[in-house]
């Protein structure tokens, strides 16, 4: 026993003086010590840590080759960043083999026999080393390839399948930042690459193939109603669309097949056309309606597709929906339009802005329709007259003067309405005279519009409808009212022009001519007046209207201009010798700009 106890205590303390005498200098790492590989047993802290940097610095700008799907790149240390705390690792590796001599002597003893590696913390351009590793995947990576089919003219042929390459690029990167950190420079080190394997192989495709030329074996023909059209063979391949992007199936589509799709719609489609009414030699004559037709462009691919998969029944019935016009020819017949009622033309003249509106305005209330027992008013036809809708500057009536106006014109339409409704002895509810006097119009018989304040208006006092239209020459406008001829007898009294006050006066101060000059800039009107009274009798004889219109037209005024410039002082003269006869005085200087009394512009 005593034997067993010695031997022991001789044991332990062999083992406490070998490890008393391992224990070495604690400034010194132990033998057996590496740091990322390099050995710096035996050295001081600072001697290793300047031994580690010195070789680092040598190899930072020596290239690592790096192999990725058959591609060679290239890269050093200093072009991403890479570099390791030195001081760190060895500071690691100094205190794995510290602490109190007979401790320190067992882990050094460790160290000696079995080796310790430190490996140095890494650090990086993150940016840098990520736009590395995306232009490896640039080139390497490479996407699967599905089996498909392929169309060379009229016959069908595989194309084969092919596998992918996709670089992993979180591993690569931490691959290549390692690599570069180490202090040994060697064989080329291989970077992380998969296989993708594609969706879609050659033996997926068999049925696909069989049906693709089945449609592309005979001819279709297309029936949209009672019009056949043939589709060749050579059209059905190019609406085919072969399976693709992991799909397996064929049948009409793609760009060709849409573009086909839409020149069908546009040759069948039909808009429809409302019954309507036409101008003729000596009246009128009703245009038939026509129904619309619309072409099912989903049920017309599905029909054309069904007919070239199919081996047998290769004819496609096109679907087709009916679309109803607002008026049918019935309907317009019912509204009894058989001829005129009511005609009159005006002719006029002007600038070339007043021109424009009396076409303008009259295409405005060309066609429009008059219900029986409804109202024509001119204001709601035509709506508000402004530049928007292309009026121009003409010479218009405000406030009793005449000035350039946006719409100027437009009352040789309302005047020229006004005429054809009188002679067709309808019943005018609203009319308004001008401000002034116009020769030019029928005497008593002129009608202004202002909107939406002075409006013309008439009835349709008839069981049957109104249609009016216009008819514009280039000096010449013509308003004709069809519809059931009524066989009315028009009557009318115009009453004489009728002057009720004199020439209004207007003066104008002119400082650029001298005291006691006049000019007369323009010869004025007196105001006026006249009537038209119209009576209205049925084909019986019966007396249906008894109206008079009355209308005043107020003075334009005569407009003279006056010099109020001082005259100079007259120089006076030497006296004579002799007496001499008084002169006359010289009277004072008027000029007048003759001129006739004013026909008023056309408004």
């Amino acid at each position: 026993m005593r034997r067993a106890v010695l031997a022991v205590g001789l044991v332990v303390l062999s083992a406490f003086l070998a490890a008393v005498l391992f224990a070495g200098s604690p400034d010194r790492l132990p033998a057996g010590t590496t740091v990322a590989g390099f050995d710096v047993g035996g050295l001081e802290i600072a001697g290793a840590t300047q031994a580690l940097e010195r070789r680092f610095d040598r190899l930072q700008r020596t290239p690592v080759r790096f192999v990725a799907g058959g591609r060679t790149f290239s890269y050093t240390a200093s072009q991403l960043g890479v570099r390791q705390d030195w001081q760190g690792a060895v500071r690691s590796a100094a205190e794995a083999g510290g602490g109190f001599a007979p401790l320190r002597g067992l882990k050094r003893v460790q160290t000696r026999l079995f080796g310790t590696d430190v490996v140095p913390h890494v650090q990086a351009y993150p940016s840098v080393v990520r736009f590395a590793v995306d232009g490896v995947a640039d080139a390497v990576d490479r996407p699967a390839v599905d089996a498909g089919l392929v169309r060379r003219g009229l016959r069908i042929a595989y194309t084969p399948a092919r596998a992918g390459l996709r670089l992993d690029r979180a591993r690569a990167s931490a691959t290549i930042v390692s690599a570069l950190a180490s202090l040994e420079r060697g064989a080329p080190v291989r970077l992380p690459v998969s296989r993708t394997e594609p969706k879609v192989r050659r033996e997926q495709l068999a049925e696909a193939a069989l049906a693709a030329r089945t449609a592309v074996s005979a001819p279709v023909t297309l029936q949209v109603g009672e019009t056949r059209f043939r589709l060749p063979r050579w059209r059905l391949a190019q609406l085919l669309e072969l399976p693709r992007g992991g799909e397996t199936r064929v049948g009409l589509g793609g760009p060709k097949a849409r573009q086909w799709l839409a020149s069908l719609k546009s040759s069948v489609d039909l808009a429809p056309r409302d019954a309507t009414f036409r101008v003729v030699s000596g009246g009128i004559e009703l245009v038939p309606s026509r129904p619309g037709r619309t072409l099912d462009v989903a049920a017309a691919r599905a029909a054309v597709e069904k007919a070239m998969l199919s081996g047998t029944s290769r004819v496609a019935s096109v679907a087709t929906s009916t679309t109803d016009p607002a008026r049918t020819t019935a309907e317009a017949k019912a509204m009894g339009i058989t001829g005129i009622v009511g005609s009159y033309t005006t002719t006029y003249g002007g600038t070339p802005g007043r021109l424009h509106n009396v076409q303008l305005v009259a295409n405005l209330i060309d066609g429009a329709l008059v219900a029986p027992g409804a109202r024509f008013s001119f204001n709601e036809t035509t709506g508000e007259r402004n530049a928007a809708k292309g009026f121009e500057e003409a010479p218009v009536i405000i406030n009793g003067e005449l000035e350039n106006g946006i719409g100027g014109g437009v009352c040789q339409v309302s005047t020229t309405v006004f005429n054809a409704a009188f002679e067709a002895g309808l019943s005018i509810e609203k009319r308004t005279n001008h401000a002034l006097y116009i020769s030019h119009y029928p005497l008593g018989r002129d009608a202004t519009v202002n909107y939406p304040d002075l409006d013309l208006v008439f009835r349709n006092d008839t069981n049957r409808w109104i249609l009016v239209r216009t008819f514009v020459g280039s000096g010449s406008l013509t308003v004709n009212l069809y519809g059931a001829p009524t066989g009315r007898r028009v009557e009318t009294e115009t009453a004489p022009l009728e002057v009720v006050g004199k020439v209004p006066w207007k003066r104008i101060d002119d400082d650029t001519m001298f005291k006691g000059q006049k000019v007369v800039e323009q010869f004025g009107a007196p105001p006026r007046r006249t009537s038209v009274t119209r009576r209205v009798y049925a084909p019986d004889g019966t007396l249906m209207y008894d109206t008079t219109w009355s209308s005043y037209y107020v003075g334009e005024p005569t407009v003279v201009r006056l010099g109020t410039k001082p005259r100079p002082k007259p120089v006076e003269p030497e006296r004579p010798t002799t007496t001499a006869a008084d002169e006359p005085e010289a009277p004072a200087d008027t000029t007048v700009r003759r001129g006739t009394v004013p026909q008023t512009p056309r408004p």
